[in-house]
């Protein structure tokens, strides 16, 4: 364990980054943004480190969504206010679907024929996930938490197959954490403002 901690303290300071910023997002914590900025930029490095190109790739755009969304939450409201949880609009989520579809085939086919990226496409498929789950966070809207569990599953896998084993079993805890905060948001959907 000492000797994993030694070889891999970038991974594990990612790991203990990320679960603070999703902790701090569950209870609505504006400073889970800032989590997710410092989280974002140590993954970077990591995935570039083990050639997962399209995930390094999604670190750097998590850092200025994760700043969006640290205003969005502070003045996204009605007339600049604290933004409250709602249910995503069925017009937004089909954008959201065609979004995850173009980009897991364009970003999938760029990567398998100009890199040596490993699973380039279920890596583009996991980042476009990613990338609408946490925009879908930024606007507060609870079915981002939906996204988050089946994008974790998947990534537990590709995560263990590349031997990050320490992200994988961050990533399972990425699949509880969500389910939380299903619950969390969704009482708070019900509390009166």
């Amino acid at each position: 364990m000492i000797d994993y901690l030694q070889q891999n303290w970038i991974e594990v300071a990612g790991i203990i980054t990320s679960v603070l910023c999703v902790w701090l997002n569950t209870q609505q914590n504006i400073w889970g943004w800032f989590w997710a900025i410092v989280a974002s930029g140590i993954y970077a490095v990591t995935f570039f480190q083990s050639k997962l190109y399209s995930d390094m790739e999604l670190q750097l755009v998590f850092i200025v969504l994760s700043i969006y969304g640290w205003y969005e939450w502070k003045f996204g409201g009605k007339q600049q206010t604290t933004l409250t949880v709602s249910k995503i609009p069925t017009q937004i989520a089909i954008i959201c679907s065609g979004f995850l579809v173009t980009f897991t085939l364009v970003s999938g086919y760029i990567h398998s024929k100009n890199t040596d990226a490993s699973l380039p496409y279920l890596d583009s498929f996991l980042t476009a996930m990613s990338l609408v789950a946490t925009w879908m966070a930024a606007r507060k809207y609870l079915e981002n938490w939906m996204v988050w569990i089946v994008a974790n599953v998947f990534y537990v896998g590709m995560y263990f197959s590349k031997g990050l084993i320490g992200t994988s079993v961050l990533y399972f805890i990425l699949i509880l954490l969500p389910i939380k905060g299903i619950y969390d948001w969704r009482k708070s959907m019900t509390e009166p403002q």
